[in-house]
């Protein structure tokens, strides 16, 4: 049996273990940076943190949760329900160990960690996520501040936000969910929005006792969010008629929400919708509103020991300042150095990252990533991704463990298939406009451009045929 080891205990590498395990694979390790399990629902401790795709759905297919409290979960019911598949199939992965380097020796990958061990295994598999690692701007001063500064990812839970003047920098999915939540408690909030974010209603509910017990109702519940994301991407594909559907939603929302007309015209967004992520919120635009809270939208040009200066003059005096910038989701695999048959990955990936079906890269042989490059979505539940990686590496391991030999993705195939994602992401809302999906002018690297149903289909059998076959020695 060849042994398999696996970075990260996130939804994706615990997934992947179980996968393993499911199928008799015994030699599995899974290392873990962090103190636990849970990936972002680990880090992520900002107040009112949760998920915008709906629990049943944000849930692996073999393992539901009848005990979902609500629609949208917190983080701690996530990271719980993480937990708990994690126990039921006997995973327990190593914490404390920080992967810095991988290297292909010729037959096995040799992984070098922070504390100078050196692990090695047949199959190496990164599950480290496109929203492990916080993003903060390029902002001249931002070391000066003299009061508290933190990533929302990061959240300070030291600091008591009581009676305190407050700056957000970033109106993305994390400050939707925190602004409201910290705003009935500190005495001025100015929140800096760079551009206005689609904000739609949020249809969540809590879950009544006999609804926990009618496991037929959540797999109801799971199809028909699956149909609608289907039907979601069809507009982010370029569906006239879904994409105005979705626009009048949003629009009719914001008018519902918001009275004043000026207020209304800054949240109003100038580009088509999709381009950045969709925003679920029933109380994001009412907290906009309080007497407390300041919605600046001029440009900042710097932060100063006492706050945040714009291009109009002024500075805005602030305690505390919080960055809910996001993630640098294309940075894929950083700062871990990976060196495959006769290359870095960083230089195969100079201009971009990609991998064939999102997992596998031409002269990287048995290394299968999950959550890798062109398989995020715009609307949909990434566990379902997760589950076809998943379910596609571990018919690669058995290819390896019946034929005792690597698996290297043919370099054309993988051309081929980046060639044809380009062509196709061309056509979508992600070229319209700088956002975490393509935060400059360069590729779509992070989202897959078609419905999960096909990335289902073409996951669905590992083709021997797409792969030089790598004799170890």
């Amino acid at each position: 049996m060849p042994s398999v080891l696996i970075i990260g205990a996130g939804f994706g590498g615990i997934g992947m273990a179980v996968e393993l395990r499911r199928a008799g694979f015994g030699d599995v390790t899974v290392v873990e940076k962090g103190s636990d399990l849970g990936g972002v629902w680990r880090d992520n401790t900002y107040p009112g943190a949760g998920c915008d795709i709906p629990s049943p759905y944000y849930s692996f297919s073999y393992a539901p949760n009848p005990g979902w409290p609500m629609r949208f979960s917190l983080r701690s019911d996530i990271q719980a329900y993480l937990s708990r598949v994690a126990e039921v199939f006997g995973v327990r992965p190593r914490y404390g160990v920080e992967v810095t380097a991988a290297s292909w020796d010729g037959s096995r990958w040799r992984v070098e960690t922070g504390t100078g061990e050196v692990l090695e295994a047949d199959v190496l598999i990164p599950a480290v996520g496109q929203l492990s690692r916080p993003s903060l701007p390029d902002i001249p001063g931002r070391t000066s501040f003299a009061g508290t500064a933190f990533h929302s990812a990061r959240w300070d839970h030291s600091v008591d936000l009581t009676g305190k003047r407050v700056a957000v920098i970033g109106t993305g999915a994390s400050a939707i969910q925190f602004v409201p939540e910290i705003q009935p408690v500190v005495s001025e909030l100015t929140v800096f929005q760079r551009t206005a974010p689609y904000v739609v209603p949020k249809p969540d509910v809590r879950y009544p006792e006999w609804r926990k017990r009618f496991p037929l109702g959540q797999q109801a519940e799971r199809a028909f969010f699956w149909a609608l994301c289907e039907v979601g991407t069809l507009g982010i594909k370029g569906n006239t008629t879904v994409a105005g559907a979705a626009r009048w939603i949003a629009r009719r929302h914001l008018r519902n929400q918001v009275a004043d007309a000026g207020l209304r015209a800054k949240l109003t967004p100038d580009y088509a919708i999709g381009c950045k992520r969709v925003l679920f919120s029933d109380d994001y635009l009412p907290a906009l509103q309080k007497p407390n809270v300041h919605l600046e939208t001029a440009t900042i040009t710097e932060v100063t020991p006492d706050g945040v200066r714009t291009a109009n003059g002024t500075t805005h005096a602030a305690d505390v300042l919080v960055y809910g910038t996001g993630f640098t989701a294309t940075d894929f695999l950083a700062p871990i150095k990976i060196r495959g048959r006769s290359a870095d990955l960083g230089d195969a990936w100079a201009n971009g990252a990609k991998a064939y079906l999102g997992m596998t890269v031409p002269g990287f042989p048995n290394m299968f990533l999950m959550y890798g490059p062109n398989t995020n979505l715009g609307c949909g539940s990434i566990v379902y991704m997760l589950e076809r990686q998943a379910r596609y590496i571990r018919q690669a391991v058995e290819h390896v463990a019946a034929h005792g030999s690597g698996l290297d993705v043919r370099t054309d195939v993988a051309e081929l298939f980046d060639e044809e994602m380009q062509d196709r992401l061309a056509g979508t809302a992600w070229t319209g406009c700088r956002s975490w999906y393509r935060p400059g002018a360069g590729p779509v690297t992070t989202n897959w451009p078609g419905l999960v149903s096909e990335y289902h289909r073409r996951t669905k059998r590992l083709a021997p045929s797409d792969f030089r076959t790598v004799v170890p020695g």
